[in-house]
């Protein structure tokens, strides 16, 4: 069977791309005024391209939970390029996220959610709300344990399982805190609080997946009823990544992440890398019926790069990429690639970003597409991603309109 056309595909996929602007929350906007007018604009958010930074996802999240009209200018971030130097003149020190408001630059996510709340008022709790403080506490624990386990070597199996001890400690307590309420969330409603969770707790969520077989969603039911909750706010969903985008995007973030070896977490590594992504907990609430064809409008939109980039050649990694979009689109494994370009297929499996180029579930199609087209080929993988930077995931070839 020989693959679609570029144009026949775009024929037989009905996919309209949301409003950036005005409609859900989305990674590819550059302003939002959620119906208001672009004069009313006070607010720009500097944040990274790639959607990785968790301190950025905080503020957006915020923004958007409160739609307050806010322009986005998208930085490279070091692990995977050089920093704009017209963000190094603003902010000399490269942090992310930044933030003006009325002209007035601020650094650091808790203080630009204060300022943000002295302005425009709180999300139903704020920052220094006596219910929210001892939260914020806890949820600084919790992160110094998911590094102490994630982060560092253990020098034997005793210091492992100390390790993960003191974590799932941490988290017991996450649950007892969130056992104190009859909803689903931190307090009474969504809440700052939760927002402050969410960033660490998503990565934790796929890093212990990957790396030590554990799964934080699937063995603690107040943590699964607060994903769950989460999964119900298109805010959220707006932001949310994937087990397969963040199990490599952290370790040069974070200094590297140490798998433990053990027989669970080789399976799930398999399952993050190979697939079948479907079976993963990383998103629970139900498919959409565009995921498809959103996937095959986001690559057909970016083929030119996504072609140019990859290490087989263009004509032949054309054809390639046109057999896995016409195979999912036709739900088939009928379209063989030609030899060789089983190595770009899943070159670009292991490269497709969530939320940065579609969402969860859109990802799952289109690397299962790939994966399998592939294999009508070989099972010959390509270099594994690199640990110590990303500068394969370079923006400069992903800055199309």
């Amino acid at each position: 069977m020989n693959p679609l056309s570029w144009q026949e595909l775009t024929e037989l996929v009905d996919y309209r791309e949301p409003d950036r602007v005005h409609g859900v929350t989305n990674s590819q906007a550059t302003l939002r005024l959620f119906g208001q007018k672009e004069e009313d604009v006070r607010v720009i958010l500097y944040r990274d391209n790639h959607a990785w930074c968790p301190y950025c996802q905080k503020v957006w999240l915020w923004l958007e939970e409160k739609q307050i009209p806010y322009a986005i200018k998208k930085v490279t971030m070091f692990c995977y390029g050089e920093k704009e130097a017209w963000y190094k003149r603003l902010v000399p020190n490269g942090m992310l996220p930044a933030l003006q408001l009325d002209g007035r630059l601020i650094t650091e996510s808790d203080d630009i959610l204060i300022a943000l709340e002295s302005v425009f008022g709180v999300c139903h709790r704020g920052m220094t709300d006596r219910e929210v403080l001892p939260l914020r506490r806890l949820e600084r624990s919790l992160f110094r344990a998911w590094c102490q386990w994630l982060c560092y070597p253990a020098r034997s199996a005793q210091e492992e399982a100390n390790n993960q001890a003191q974590f799932l400690q941490v988290v017991e307590q996450v649950e007892k805190a969130l056992a104190q309420t009859p909803g689903s969330y931190f307090l009474e409603e969504f809440s700052t609080a939760d927002l402050v969770f969410i960033p660490y707790v998503e990565r934790m969520h796929a890093s212990l997946f990957y790396y030590k077989g554990y799964g934080l969603r699937t063995t603690n039911p107040r943590l699964s009823a607060w994903f769950d909750a989460l999964e119900t706010r298109s805010t959220y969903r707006g932001t949310q990544s994937d087990f397969h985008t963040h199990a490599h995007d952290l370790p040069p973030q974070m200094g590297g992440c140490y798998s433990n070896n053990q027989d669970q977490t080789l399976i799930n590594q398999s399952l993050v890398d190979r697939g079948d992504w479907f079976q993963l907990p990383d998103a629970r609430y139900p498919i959409p019926a565009t995921a498809k064809q959103e996937a095959i409008y986001r690559v057909y939109k970016h083929r030119h790069n996504i072609i140019k980039v990859n290490p087989v050649a263009d004509q032949a990694f054309d054809y390639a990429l046109r057999c896995a979009l016409t195979n999912l689109l036709n739900d088939t494994t009928d379209c063989i690639p030609p030899e060789g370009t089983e190595l770009g297929l899943r070159y670009l499996r292991d490269r497709v970003n969530v939320p940065r180029d579609m969402s969860i579930y859109s990802a799952k199609y289109l690397r299962r597409a790939l994966e399998t087209t592939a294999k009508l080929r070989s099972d010959r993988e390509p270099e594994p991603l690199p640990v110590r930077h990303r500068r394969d995931q370079d923006p400069r070839n992903f800055r199309a309109v």
